[in-house]
């Protein structure tokens, strides 16, 4: 949590003077029982009426600057607070952002939601808890103690003995707390994690009547956080009635000890009444900071997962590289870059915990120009290879060439400026169409975004859109077909005019017919952009320039589809298994 202070750097002012008025309101509100003291003795003991009334215009006026006091405080320390979780916020969204997705991988959805989330409004509660009580409590139970010495030095002597015993409890509770609300938290992940699995797969989960399951597993979860919650929720509870006890004790201790005194005339009505107010301020102020306690508690154990966050560095770093090459959009190919435009020298790759190699022993060369398939079952690391291009994940064995330079030894967002990549999941974001194709290139025209959506065989259902290139999606695009997703994905991809295009299994919802538009589209396209095609189908690929065939993350045959049919038995039963009777 220390190191997250560094967000208040520019609310330093704000930080100070917040405490400050803090410190002045509870100055003027000490006053208090000293000013009621002299009412009673002087005021009322006497029957002074002009007295009575000058004193309760005191009392009132002290009552007015502490008002104004406190809501100047809460004004600062407000500002602060939320300053402090905006930055934070905008921070941790940019540290997410540079993470691979190995790490995201391992991290999960869920927690990063969280830490984004319910971590952060928990940290900020705890900044303007801090600012607001932090020193004040403290301060007004101190100061009670100081003023009561004051009034008189016997009787003082109870709140000598009652603030150490309720420090201590405090603080015990606080300990004991601490540890327990960092479980809460991570309860809070899994109930969050499995929300998150049920809305976005409810039509498989009510598809095959899995609703009542679901809800067991939810119930038994969600039981578990309520348990770690209820369970450190008691020993937090435990606080006020023992404070209560205590400082009820003291204050009947002292009622009896002022009476004595004022029986034998050492000690004044009112300094009994002005030691019983200052009991009940600690009072007050204990049960104050008995929530802050509690909040802080949060605020700490969130503050740690957050920064914990912060602490994970990405497996690459996205500063410049070192290096004579660069892929900027004005690359000029030079005779070091060869004939190559992908290649693969016994790459392999392993997943973070995830066992085996996902890929080994990957050897294959792609030449400017070209294209090429990659086919084979699922889970034989068809996406696995082409993640690699774009460098979303980094080899573990071996090398992976672009334009015949490591991807190592790119700037990433200049290698990855040349790659128009199309994952298997068509994601679209909320906006008008031309807002999403323009994430190809900011700069594109409108004729460029129709020449796009013409190669990918989307123009006809855009035009029939309400407005055109201006039609809204929403979230997600679910005010499209799949088909359509996907076709959107493709033109998005080609706005960019790259010279390697990845289709990862990317036109899998499109049938066999808009299919081959889309790839004799592409091969009109000319000029030397290499096409990499990521498909189950064997007619998606078999016009390609060559196929590689995966099988359990290993080559298992590569050539063209006439020699595939005679010299591969798993792609000739790929391809039986799809045209059998047909051809």
């Amino acid at each position: 949590m220390k190191k997250l202070l560094r967000f208040l750097k520019d609310y330093k002012k704000e930080c100070v003077l917040a405490p400050l008025f803090k410190m002045l309101e509870a100055s003027f509100e000490l006053f208090v029982p000293l000013v009621m003291a002299a009412i009673i003795d002087k005021g009322i003991a006497r029957s002074d009426e002009p007295y009575i009334v000058k004193m309760s215009l005191i009392v009132i006026s002290l009552g007015l600057i502490g008002l104004v006091c406190s809501i100047t405080a809460q004004y600062f320390s407000a500002k602060a607070a939320v300053g402090f979780a905006t930055k934070v916020r905008h921070s941790l969204f940019r540290h997410i952002e540079s993470l691979d997705y190995s790490t995201l991988d391992k991290l999960g959805t869920s927690t990063l939601i969280t830490r984004m989330t319910s971590d952060i409004n928990q940290a900020q509660s705890g900044v303007n808890m801090v600012l607001r009580l932090f020193l004040r409590s403290p301060f007004i139970v101190l100061g009670a103690m100081v003023m009561a010495f004051t009034v008189n030095v016997g009787a003082a002597m109870t709140f000598v003995v009652t603030i150490p015993l309720l420090s201590l409890v405090v603080f015990g509770v606080m300990g004991l707390s601490i540890p327990l609300y960092k479980k809460v938290q991570l309860g809070l992940d899994k109930v969050l994690n499995r929300t998150r699995e049920n809305l976005t797969g409810v039509r498989v989960i009510r598809a095959f009547a899995m609703e009542d399951q679901e809800i067991e597993h939810f119930n038994k979860e969600n039981a578990e956080l309520t348990g770690m919650s209820m369970h450190v929720g008691r020993i937090s509870a435990l606080m006020n009635p023992i404070t209560y006890v205590i400082i009820n004790l003291a204050t009947v201790y002292l009622i009896y000890i002022g009476a004595l005194k004022v029986d034998v005339g050492t000690l004044s009505q009112g300094d009994v009444v002005a030691l019983v107010n200052y009991m009940s301020q600690i009072l007050v102020e204990l049960i104050k900071f008995a929530n802050f306690i509690v909040t802080v508690n949060k605020a700490l154990a969130s503050g740690n997962r957050i920064q914990s966050i912060f602490d994970v560095k990405p497996a690459f770093s996205r500063a410049d590289i070192s290096g004579d090459k660069s892929l900027d959009g004005h690359l000029i190919f030079d005779d070091k870059s060869g004939d190559y435009a992908i290649e693969f020298n016994k790459a392999g790759l392993a997943y973070i915990e995830g066992g085996d190699e996902a890929l080994s022993n990957i050897d294959f060369k792609v030449k400017k120009g070209e294209t090429v398939g990659i086919i084979g079952g699922t889970g034989s690391g068809k996406s696995s290879i082409v993640n690699l291009i774009p460098r979303f994940y980094d080899a573990t064995a071996g090398e992976v060439k672009v334009f015949g330079a490591n991807v190592k030894d790119y700037v990433l967002d200049s290698l990855r400026q040349v790659i128009g990549d199309v994952p298997q999941k068509a994601v679209l974001f909320k906006g008008s169409i031309a807002d999403n194709l323009r994430w190809g290139n900011s700069n594109a025209t409108d004729e460029d975004l129709y020449k796009a959506l013409d190669i990918a065989q989307a123009r006809e259902f855009v035009d029939q859109k309400e407005g055109g290139l201006s039609f809204m999606l929403e979230q997600g695009g679910r005010n499209l077909s799949g088909g359509q997703r996907q076709r959107l994905t493709i033109a998005r991809a080609l706005v960019r005019q790259p010279k390697i295009l990845i289709l990862d299994d990317s036109s899998s919802a499109l049938d066999f017919a808009t299919d081959l538009k889309l790839r004799t589209a592409l091969k009109d396209m000319g000029g030397d952009m290499t096409t990499v095609i990521v498909s189950q189908r064997t007619s998606s690929i078999k016009h390609a320039d060559k196929i590689v065939v995966m099988d359990d993350g290993e080559i298992a045959g590569m050539g063209t589809h006439e020699e595939l049919l005679k010299s591969c038995e798993i792609y000739k039963e790929i391809h039986e298994s799809q045209f059998k009777g047909v051809e």
